[in-house]
């Protein structure tokens, strides 16, 4: 299933949103007259989760700038401020998952200082889709 516009908008630009999003834009005095350029080159969404071990944590869902705005700093300051942002809510960690094919992110992680824990601590990321979900929810004992 993919997302439509329709349900992230409802799920994190609402009155109590379910996630949150920064995005860089690029600057006024470099937009184009006719309004054809994107004016959003990158964003991040991250929301807050609880570790029973650890404490309050920030979880960054997506990192993402365009390719052409890359190496400019923009993902830095994207992942500065989501970190800024956990601090505000005392998180002691921030979490996220990249895919074992992407060199470029992972390597600009790791040189923030982000470690992967996948060796070290054995963790597994896992998850329900949708059905088994829904199968789950159905087998919960009723009130």
């Amino acid at each position: 299933m993919e997302m439509s516009h329709h349900e992230i908008q409802r799920d994190g630009f609402c009155t109590d949103p379910f996630f949150e999003c920064l995005v860089a834009e690029v600057p006024e005095e470099n937009r184009s007259k006719e309004g054809k350029v994107f004016t959003v080159v990158g964003y991040a969404v991250y929301l807050y989760s609880y570790s029973s071990w650890k404490g309050r944590s920030v979880f960054l869902d997506n990192l993402f700038v365009m390719a052409e705005f890359r190496g400019t700093g923009i993902g830095k300051v994207l992942l500065c401020k989501v970190a800024e942002m956990g601090k505000k809510k005392q998180c002691v960690l921030m979490e996220f998952i990249v895919s074992d094919w992407n060199t470029p992110s992972k390597d600009f992680y790791a040189a923030k200082g982000a470690q992967d824990i996948t060796d070290s601590q054995g963790w597994h990321f896992t998850c329900f889709y949708k059905q088994h979900l829904d199968n789950l929810a159905n087998e919960a004992p009723q009130d």
